[in-house]
């Protein structure tokens, strides 16, 4: 079942790139390589899509990819809530931005089966090719191609591609068969999680809080036990999202869970019932932080739920769809072969940093919310009153948005933007008002020119069959240009009245570096 390398020529291409698995990680994947002009095919070994809701939304910095890309009004348009309150759990503590203007963390309701059935329309409607009921059982990779080793409805069949790329989640074969390590720890705390109606019994206060018979006022929210940790929420006026925390050695992850188990588990930590109507959704999962030793080996790489796994919720989809997009563009180039030298092993270099700020903060939230005693309590006292302090609140926000990564790149020294996610400017031009989100929807490269700079506009004229060359007017404009790369991240910019003798030649470099030869170069 190993992966296996070998030397010399290999047989023609049934695909650009072969992504293993059709979760939401690997259909972004999918739709961002087909926007850089690539095909990929997407290998699905479950026959049908699935509709456990895994998840119960999105948050974070795709929320703005997603605007970038303009599909955000359309996952908005399926959202149960696009909207929700700006109040978010954090290791046994909130982060309440309620009264914060422009929340650095923002989310949106949408449970895990429709954001696939958005996905994969998406990805279908620019030709990417979903094959479900394939299992990859062996690969073997070449200096060329890599060849998949398929399952299939209609027998064993071979798929051969340049690049493979491993979505397949937290059991990933496609790591296990690459030999890439997968180092961290599981821990014993096992989450129940539960949508769910209301007893007639129990009655819903004006405050959102819950009246219990024989149990009295529980508040919306958190409320820790000796026996665990119980929350929840309203998702609608009459369904709860209801969630317990109980460390448990020996608890099954393979049977489905019912609501007589949930009902059970709420029983222990609460040491009383509460009275619970139909159930719309169970799941039950053990938190485990992990991340592979890398991203890439030789024409196989990693993404999503395959590369990390994260202690807490609410992270995981934004780290694996911010993966995809940050690879798309890079295997195009490779693919096309107009990548310059080293380019896709910027992948791992930039999402295997952003993995591990990722765990960062989720280990942290670990800490904080297994201890049951008073040291523990005064310790998400403390940290609650410091996350009072507005400042320090935005702080964590961008953090668990990861909206505070920064890339490292060649001349990141030059500019604070270099690196960074690009600020959606609104943009006056010749023809009208428009904005970076607009101008990024292709998912092309763009140098936009914010202060008539000739000179930097005609050292890219000579890329112009890679970038889109834009000129326009921003109110405080924070810098003279930027070279904005597929994924919206900053690669270069001119500071405000940069002298042309440094800024061109930077530029150029820059060009050079991110988007290979000139045209005057490859002729």
């Amino acid at each position: 079942m190993d992966v296996t390398t070998n030397r010399g020529a290999s047989p023609a291409t049934d695909a650009d790139v072969i992504i293993v698995g059709a979760g939401p990680t690997g259909l972004m994947l999918a739709s961002e390589l087909r926007l850089a002009g690539v095909r990929p095919v997407v290998l699905e070994r479950h026959p049908r899509a699935r509709d456990t809701p895994k998840a119960n939304g999105l948050s974070g910095q795709i929320l703005q990819l997603l605007h970038y890309r303009g599909l955000l009004e359309r996952f908005e348009a399926a959202s149960t809530d696009p909207r929700p309150a700006p109040r978010y759990p954090f290791g046994g503590v909130h982060l309440d931005f309620t009264h914060v203007a422009d929340p650095p963390l923002r989310a949106l309701q949408l449970p895990q089966p429709q954001l696939e059935r958005l996905l994969a329309e998406r990805a279908q409607e620019l030709g990417a090719h979903v094959r479900r009921g394939h299992e990859v059982i062996a690969m073997t990779q070449d200096d060329i191609s890599v060849t998949a080793e398929v399952r299939a409805p209609d027998g064993p069949l071979q798929v051969t591609a340049r690049y493979l790329v491993g979505c397949d989640g937290a059991y990933s074969r496609v790591r296990d068969m690459a030999g890439i390590g997968f180092p961290g720890t599981t821990y014993p705390d096992v989450n129940r999680l539960g949508q769910v109606t209301v007893g007639e019994s129990a009655s819903r206060l004006g405050n959102g809080d819950l009246d219990v018979p024989g149990l009295g006022t529980l508040r919306a929210g958190f409320t820790r036990t000796e026996q665990g940790l119980f929350g929840f929420g309203w998702l609608t006026d009459e369904v709860l999202l209801v969630s317990t925390v109980e460390e448990q050695h020996d608890a099954s992850d393979v049977e489905p869970m019912t609501l007589a188990e949930l009902q059970d588990s709420i029983r222990r930590v609460l040491g009383a019932e509460l009275p619970l109507g139909e159930a719309l959704r169970l799941s039950r999962f053990v938190f485990q932080a992990r991340q592979a030793e890398r991203y890439r080996d030789g024409r196989i790489l990693l993404a999503g739920d395959a590369a990390h796994l994260f202690p807490a919720t609410g992270v995981a989809l934004n780290a694996g769809l911010l993966d995809a997009v940050n690879l798309a563009w890079k295997l195009a180039a490779d693919v096309q072969r107009t990548a310059p030298s080293g380019l896709l092993d910027t992948y791992h270099a930039e999402r295997h940093l952003a993995g591990a700020r990722t765990l960062l903060h989720t280990r942290a939230q670990v800490a904080l919310r297994r201890g049951h005693d008073p040291a523990a309590d005064a310790l998400r006292e403390i940290v609650q009153q410091l996350l009072a302090d507005e400042p320090a609140l935005r702080r964590v926000g961008a953090m668990v948005a990861g909206t505070d990564i920064r890339y490292p790149m060649p001349g990141a020294d030059r500019h604070p933007l270099i690196g960074a996610f690009a600020p959606d400017l609104t943009l006056h031009t010749d023809h009208g008002t428009t904005s970076v989100a607009n101008l990024l929807h292709t998912a092309r490269p763009v140098l936009l020119d914010l202060a008539d700079r000739a000179d930097l506009r005609e050292v890219a004229h000579a890329w112009r069959h890679r970038i889109d060359i834009r000129t326009a007017k921003t109110d405080d404009p924070p810098a003279d240009a930027m070279l904005i790369r597929p994924d919206a991240h900053i690669a270069w910019a001119a500071g405000a009245a940069e002298r042309a003798d440094t800024a061109a030649p930077s530029l150029h470099e820059a060009l050079t570096c991110w988007f290979g030869a000139s045209a005057e170069q490859e002729s």
